[in-house]
């Protein structure tokens, strides 16, 4: 029978299509029982590769005939081998192209509106980690919020869309990926911003985000106005565009919000964290969109595999958003938090510019979802 590969983005689209797919993931149980690429109408099944060696006979039960198969593994050979042995037996498979690797950078544009006086802004949405960056493009400017390593992506959007690359922003200094914002602003000439109280140990030069400002793209009305939001970090901020969007970057996602303690400042931070959405975010129009640079599970995407809700709807339903009690609150957002991302530690000093790893290197220290959530 027939092997074929299957890209990350066909994969990707089965998702957003709510397609039924059965998913033979051989990896180790751990690193299955951590990381998973999962869809609304998937089935899991994990067998190690090792136990496999000796032949799929004693699984082909556990194998439906009825279903689109497809094999997965880290890097891609292991999930070959086990397809080939399982074509041998009479069966179509697949398995994924480039593995859980190239599983972790894909990513998909997504149109999310158009803006006043022909403007567009899209969500760049990396399935496999989680991960939101968006792209404004008005009157043949672009600016990029919270960009992946994956610069090129971004510069050949942009260049489809015959639009110059001015403005490369990010919402506060990450520790779950890195950030490609430096990068492209080096390699377009672009202005990079950043909080400075996020950037006290940066070795290169960026322009200081405060709250208020106003960064025009293009020469139309569209703007992108700076809201100081502490709590994730210090430096924290948000924007809201063309007075319609709200980027909370990763103070405030659709079913949780920020964790306080990824620079080990959890304690010091959850006042502010509190602040920010209770007062500050309270004190803006419900009717405002909000786009996250998270998202923890599928079931947060809208039907065209975007990630938004409007402002007065989290409001009514996410949970952390609704309580009352600031000791509790406290005690939500400190204790019982889920694990720190792998690496986050180097992944800061990554974007602090403090060291500089090769891009191997840099793909296995994101290999994993991301942990920016307390829910």
């Amino acid at each position: 029978m027939t092997v074929i590969s299957m890209s990350a983005e066909e994969i990707t689209k089965k998702i957003m299509n709510k397609e039924e797919l059965f998913m033979l993931d051989v990896r180790n149980t751990d690193d299955y029982n951590d990381w998973k690429i999962e869809g609304l109408n998937f089935e899991h099944l994990n067998i190690p590769y090792f136990d496999l060696l000796d032949g799929v006979e004693d699984i082909l039960h556990n194998i439906p005939s009825n279903k689109e198969v497809l094999v997965v593994c880290a890097k891609e050979g292991s999930s070959i081998m086990v397809a080939e042995m399982l074509s041998d037996e009479g069966l179509d498979v697949a398995y994924l192209a480039g593995g859980m690797k190239e599983w972790s950078e894909y990513l998909e544009p997504v149109k999310i509106a158009e803006l006043k006086n022909g403007g567009e802004l899209y969500q760049f949405v990396r399935i496999g980690k989680g991960c939101l960056s968006y792209m404004i493009i008005s009157n043949g400017e672009a600016a990029i919020i919270d960009s992946t390593r994956m610069t090129d992506i971004y510069i050949d959007f942009a260049n489809k869309k015959n639009a110059k690359i001015t403005h490369v922003l990010d919402t506060h200094l990450h520790a779950d990926h890195i950030s490609g914002g430096r990068k492209i602003a080096e390699l377009t000439d672009a202005t990079y911003w950043l909080s400075s109280k996020d950037a006290s140990d940066v070795t290169f030069e960026y322009r200081s985000l405060e709250d208020g400002n106003k960064i025009m793209i293009g020469e139309s009305s569209i703007s992108i106005e700076a809201l100081y939001s502490p709590g994730h970090t210090i430096g924290s901020t948000s924007f809201v565009v063309d007075d319609s969007f709200l980027l909370s970057g990763d103070i405030l996602f659709i079913d949780s919000i920020g964790r306080p303690d990824l620079a080990g400042m959890a304690e010091d931070w959850v006042g502010d964290l509190r602040e920010t959405l209770y007062k500050k975010y309270r004190n803006l129009s419900t009717e405002l969109i909000v786009l996250p640079s998270h998202f923890m599970v599928v079931g947060e995407l809208n039907e065209d595999g975007s990630v938004y809700k409007k402002l007065g709807y989290l409001f009514a339903e996410n949970h952390g958003l609704n309580i009352e009690d600031e000791n509790e609150f406290r005690r939500t957002v400190t204790e019982n938090l889920p694990p720190q991302p792998n690496s986050y530690q180097e992944i800061r000093e990554m974007n602090m510019g403090k060291i500089d790893l090769d891009e191997e290197t840099q793909r296995e220290m994101e290999i994993g979802p991301n942990r920016c959530a307390v829910r």
